[in-house]
């Protein structure tokens, strides 16, 4: 175990490393020269040639990959001169937030998802199965802007349950503090996954279903109930968990989605609002993370799936 956790934390190094070339080259393509962008076009020529070679952009690209890799190991992801701060402190600031809700919006879609999968599973082809399939459909193409506006419609316009508008608390804990205000951005996140995880679970529990285990178990005369949760939920759930690492992107892309919608300050509102401003070293760090996030994602997913299934240990 301990070999294989080592193997996949350097093809994690590596990936990582690309990434941040990457996200390099997407600094440098934006424009030949920095001190323009930042500056203005109506910036003198010796006034952005101060700014170049001030900040070292005026230095052979591969010397300024090697400082910017070593600022990141650092942790200094560049300097919002729209904003005149530096881009560590600003995602820290809003990081929390975003975070909370995501996972607020994560595990609200795994619990109902879960046992759902299962439930179709068991009973395949039948009208229960019918209907949550032909759900999962509809709410898998449905846009998540067009989701939360359908919510906003119905739990705060014509239903007024629910404010329209997420809570404007800077606290990372506001969605347990203030539930009713974040419930409906947390019911958008959420939905979409559902749909999702939910026939990821069918698809995971019918392979199950047909094991040798499953079949002994019944044999055995063990009850209906005991086979599936102890015997079928860990086999049928270690798919979702190679997924549920997968989607990191997805759930970068809902916060940013969601967080304009419901104008709530996090992650996302905060990438839209440095699109406008074309605050380049915002959107490039939030680019930057996005990567990191994922590639942490599937790390641990590849890893606790390992410790759960050690035939994946022998294979690797």
């Amino acid at each position: 175990m301990t070999w294989y956790v080592l193997r996949r934390l350097a093809v994690s190094l590596l990936v990582l490393l690309g990434i941040s070339a990457v996200v390099f080259l997407m600094l440098h393509l934006v424009s030949d020269s920095p001190g323009r962008v930042v500056l203005g076009q109506r910036a003198s020529p010796e006034a952005v040639a101060d700014f170049n070679r001030e900040h070292g952009f005026d230095r052979p690209v591969v010397a300024q990959y090697v400082g910017y890799l070593g600022r990141l190991l650092q942790g200094d992801l560049g300097r919002s001169y729209k904003l005149n701060e530096d881009v560590g402190t600003l995602l820290a600031r809003n990081a929390g937030r975003s975070a909370m809700v995501s996972l607020a919006g994560l595990v609200l879609a795994l619990l109902i998802a879960v046992p759902l999968g299962i439930l179709q599973a068991v009973r395949r082809n039948s009208v229960v199965d019918r209907v949550a399939t032909a759900a999962s459909y509809v709410l898998y193409a449905t846009p998540s802007f067009l989701l939360g506006l359908l919510l906003i419609a119905v739990f705060s316009q014509t239903i007024p349950i629910f404010p329209a508008e997420a809570s404007q608390s800077h606290s990372p804990w506001v969605v347990f503090t203030d539930p009713r205000a974040m419930a409906l951005p947390v019911i958008t996140l959420a939905v979409t996954s559902i749909a999702v995880f939910a026939q990821y679970q069918r698809s995971a529990a019918l392979d199950q279903l047909g094991q040798d285990y499953i079949r002994v178990a019944r044999a055995k005369g063990l009850p209906e109930r005991l086979i599936l949760t102890r015997h079928l939920l860990r086999n049928a759930c270690l798919p979702l968990v190679m997924l549920v690492g997968t989607l990191v992107p997805t759930l970068l892309a809902g916060n940013l989605i969601v967080e304009s919608l419901f104008n709530y300050p996090g992650l996302g509102l905060l990438f839209l609002n440095s699109l406008q401003r074309e605050d380049y070293p915002v959107l490039l760090a939030y680019t930057l993370i996005g990567g990191v996030l994922t590639v942490a994602g599937n790390f641990v997913a590849d890893v606790v799936v390992a410790a759960a299934d050690r035939r994946i240990e022998l294979s690797a």
